[in-house]
């Protein structure tokens, strides 16, 4: 059973008002990860503490760089249920967790954050951690006018 939707809606706001944009169903995965659909972070939105106090800050900290993801979604686990399943399985080399962080490329994942790394940090440290990924993996080659 979902988590009611009147419990979570400041949580999900929390991050929507950055410009986050929800993947709430399949079809809303498959559109942002669709092939050619670049650098994508997925946002494994959750109701505990860590969620609140460090993930949902730390990420949205994480993007005030200079090198950020072409587009950045969240999925509520416990709410968004197909959607978070199915990103699941695109990531079944990890193990589910959340709150977490994935960051793909044309639909694949190349970086994954999982709970374990954000208990205990700080936001400071969780956007330090997401620049790191951001400056490894989204940096396109940039070819210089002769």
């Amino acid at each position: 059973m979902p988590y009611p939707e009147l419990m979570i809606t400041p949580m999900r706001e929390a991050l929507t008002r950055h410009g986050i944009e929800e993947a709430r169903t399949v079809e809303d995965v498959d559109r942002l990860l669709a092939p050619g659909s670049g650098h994508v972070l997925v946002v494994f939105n959750s109701v505990c503490g860590c969620a609140a106090s460090i993930a949902r800050p730390g990420v949205v900290q994480s993007l005030q760089g200079d090198v950020r993801p072409d587009n950045v979604a969240t999925a509520f686990a416990g709410a968004d249920i197909e959607a978070v399943n199915y990103l699941r399985q695109k990531l079944s080399m990890y193990p589910p967790s959340s709150p977490s962080v994935a960051l793909f490329h044309d639909g694949e994942p190349v970086f994954m954050m999982h709970r374990h790394q954000i208990e205990g940090k700080d936001p400071n440290m969780i956007a330090s951690h997401l620049r790191d990924a951001y400056r490894t993996h989204c940096v396109s080659e940039r070819v210089e006018a002769i």
